[in-house]
């Protein structure tokens, strides 16, 4: 196993679309190891392959804070979604940026597991919240997206830490 290096915006390989997996093999189970390593490395709770530069429909996620609850999810797809509220996120790709975004508290995936088992699974609350964020890297989309132009445009232009200067936020609140 090892631990990946996460793209971090504006890095345009996030912008590419996610490839089906057709070939469940060895490789593949590899991958997903190295993304629950990365995952529990950087104590977050959803990654997608996309964000380490491989760009093929694969996320996993563990919301449960301890690692007890990993889930693969590959080629997914949300047959139902219900329930919508403002939920705060933030991503390994876009560091120290906290957004407020609507989503659905209660989705109906339907995806394969790392052996190509088709299953469907009912996700509430921070899971169905999760899986929207991971899957959204999938089709090269970024919190960022749910930011207003103005927005967008101040995070670009803030400072990185490798510059040697601080990070600061974007206010995403008025």
């Amino acid at each position: 196993m090892a631990r990946l290096r996460v793209l971090e915006y504006p890095d345009p390989r996030l912008r590419l679309h996610a490839q089906p997996v057709r070939v469940f093999d060895g490789a593949l189970g590899d991958l997903v190891e190295d993304l629950f390593e990365t995952l529990y490395a950087d104590r977050a709770m959803g990654l997608a392959a996309t964000q380490v530069g491989v760009h093929r429909q694969v996320i996993v996620v563990d919301v449960s804070g301890n690692g007890s609850d990993p889930q693969v999810f590959v080629n997914p797809v949300i047959e139902a979604r219900s329930r919508m509220a403002q939920v705060e996120e933030g991503c390994l790709s876009v560091p120290q940026l906290q957004v407020m975004v609507r989503r659905a508290t209660r989705l109906r995936v339907r995806a394969q597991d790392r052996h190509g088992q088709t299953f469907v699974r009912d996700c509430e609350d921070l899971l169905a919240v999760c899986v929207q964020h991971e899957m959204e890297h999938l089709e090269g989309r970024l919190l960022v997206d749910h930011l207003s132009l103005f927005q967008r445009i101040r995070l670009r232009r803030r400072p990185t830490a490798a510059s040697g200067k601080l990070q600061h936020p974007v206010a995403t609140h008025p």
